[in-house]
């Protein structure tokens, strides 16, 4: 007899530190996956602020990392609690919470000393919410040898079914690649910056947390001189596993690749919406020259700019043999995709499978992800 499906949520607070995505999520005995429901919710500017300083260092760090996680557990709390109530559901019908954190440093490139780590008081989650949550799910990984990133392809090949080469081209504040070919192994790797620079950028110069649409890009010009200068970062061509985060790409190294050249603002908002856009491409023609369709999730599939921009480039790099879409045409909304990944992630966490893939991650093998907090 089949086990009843079983509802989870998946919390995502992504790179790009916009805010939360709260997703109720109906997880059958296979892992077979669908969103009921969803609220997304905005951070304070005092956590949003928080959260941004831990990305480098700084003084009385441990505190403020402390502090940070409490405040992000009450936030994920009240998006829950949201969730819930908008579903008109209580507390014993999510059988757990699969919660990311926010990640403040990663570091895989250290052997037997490399870490990752991902600020959240868990256990006050669980506290503040009634519901067993699981988290921490890239160390596991990391202690057999893997980079602990990305996670999201064991969802994506879970998820997506294709009789063609397929790739799912996730763009949150990183962008990563899962690829998944009809014939052959699933592999995955971050690919670059996704959202990121270009969020930092105008939260720099215009005070707003993302640029809608890509509109204000728009209105630059590409400085292919700069463009070239960041492209030549040796992440673009080192091989898989790879994975990446603020710690090699921020506005410091920016302003690196800058200089001391005079530039409008507007021209760098450009020049980062076409790095994003590059990059990933590049990459998709470097390991997966076969694909057919790519399909495109996270917050960058709802930036306009980027996804004309996407198409255009993919004309002109694969010779117009692609097909560019989103998640939508698979029934998923992107904004959702990354928060149904960690419930999943959660469930699989429950049901004691293996949650990652070596070959993505590079780990010495399959290992169940996550640590528990019940409720």
């Amino acid at each position: 007899m089949n086990k009843p499906h079983s509802l989870y949520i998946g919390l995502m607070s992504g790179t790009s530190l916009d805010g939360i995505d709260a997703v109720l999520a109906q997880i059958g005995p296979n892992g077979e996956t669908s969103a009921l429901d969803a609220v997304s919710t905005s951070f304070s500017p005092e956590l949003r602020k928080a959260l941004f300083d831990l990305q480098s260092p700084g003084p009385n760090e441990l505190h403020r990392e402390k502090q940070a996680g409490n405040a992000l557990a009450l936030a994920y709390a009240e998006a829950v609690n949201q969730l819930l109530k908008k579903a008109n559901l209580q507390p014993s019908d999510i059988t757990a919470i699969g919660a990311h954190g926010q990640t403040i440093r990663h570091q895989p490139h250290l052997g037997d000393m490399a870490y990752t780590h991902q600020t959240l008081n868990a256990a006050l989650l669980a506290e503040k919410t009634g519901i067993d949550v699981v988290a921490d799910f890239r160390s596991r990984d990391v202690a057999a040898g893997g980079h602990g990133a990305p996670l999201v392809p064991a969802f994506h090949a879970q998820q997506f079914q294709s009789p063609e080469n397929l790739a799912i081209l996730n763009i949150g504040g990183i962008a990563n690649l899962t690829l998944l070919p009809k014939d052959g192994e699933v592999t995955g790797f971050d690919c670059g910056p996704g959202n990121m620079l270009m969020d930092a950028w105008i939260h720099e110069h215009q005070g707003n947390t993302f640029d809608e649409n890509g509109n204000w890009a728009l209105q630059g010009k590409v400085n292919e001189v700069l463009l070239t200068k960041m492209l030549s970062d040796p992440f673009f061509i080192k091989a898989p596993p790879k994975s990446t985060g603020r710690d090699d790409f921020h506005l410091t190294w920016l302003q690196e690749k800058m200089g001391q050249d005079n530039h409008h603002a507007e021209d760098v908002q450009a020049t980062l919406l076409h790095l994003t856009a590059h990059s990933a491409l590049e990459a998709l023609l470097r390991h997966a020259p076969q694909t057919h369709t790519l399909i495109v999730c996270g917050g960058g599939a709802r930036n306009n700019a980027l996804m004309n921009l996407l198409k255009v480039k993919a004309q002109h790099v694969f010779k117009g043999s692609i097909e560019i879409t989103t998640s939508d045409s698979a029934g998923i909304d992107p904004q959702l995709v990354e928060g149904l990944a960690f419930a999943w992630l959660a469930w699989a966490h429950k049901e004691k499978r293996p949650a990652n893939l070596p070959a993505v991650t590079g780990a010495k093998g399959p290992r169940i992800l996550g640590a528990c907090y019940p409720a």
